[in-house]
């Protein structure tokens, strides 16, 4: 018999389900976010396992990780591209994991990639970078238009960026 594995991962715990071919349970309970206890919860199911589904959350490098690192087969879930997630979530964690699961078993999930762990880091530091790129764009932009508001006239970039210099007066008191 082949079994299907939905992970629905928070911050803290996570709901693991496992079901058969026939969307019957086979397994279902929350548990703490802690490889071990994962692991040693699917372990039984191991040899059945199609394959375990983890929600794309902020933090599944570690549960992924750990999860191929001990042999499973683990798909990582595009909750933007389930149709479930259009805003019409269902009652609880256990159904969300048991989604996981059925679509796995359906063969219709849509997945997201796993990025190699090695070079996550630097993309991981590159969108950070751009993240604080677009947030002193967006500084500079506001400083410009309250410097416009409060003056009627404008400040150049350039004159924003001189205004970085020590001893610079942005506003003078008339």
């Amino acid at each position: 018999m082949t079994l299907y594995c939905g992970i629905d991962l928070h911050s803290t715990n996570s709901v693991v389900t496992v079901l058969n071919d026939q969307e019957e349970i086979v397994y279902e309970k929350r548990l703490p976010n802690d490889l071990a206890v994962i692991c040693s919860a699917l372990g039984p199911y191991r040899e059945e396992l199609a394959g375990c589904v983890v929600e794309s959350t902020y933090n599944w490098y570690w549960l992924v990780d750990g999860l191929m690192d001990s042999g499973f087969t683990v798909k990582l879930a595009h909750p933007g591209a389930i149709r479930q997630y259009d805003g019409l979530k269902h009652g609880n964690d256990q159904s969300d994991a048991r989604h996981l699961a059925q679509l796995l078993r359906l063969g219709i999930l849509p997945s997201g990639h796993i990025y190699p762990r090695e070079e996550r880091a630097l993309r991981d530091l590159l969108r950070r970078r751009l993240l604080l790129v677009h947030q002193r764009t967006m500084l500079k932009l506001s400083l410009q238009g309250l410097f416009t508001r409060h003056t009627g006239k404008r400040l150049s970039a350039n004159q924003l960026g001189a205004l970085e210099e020590p001893g610079q007066v942005l506003f003078r008191a008339c």
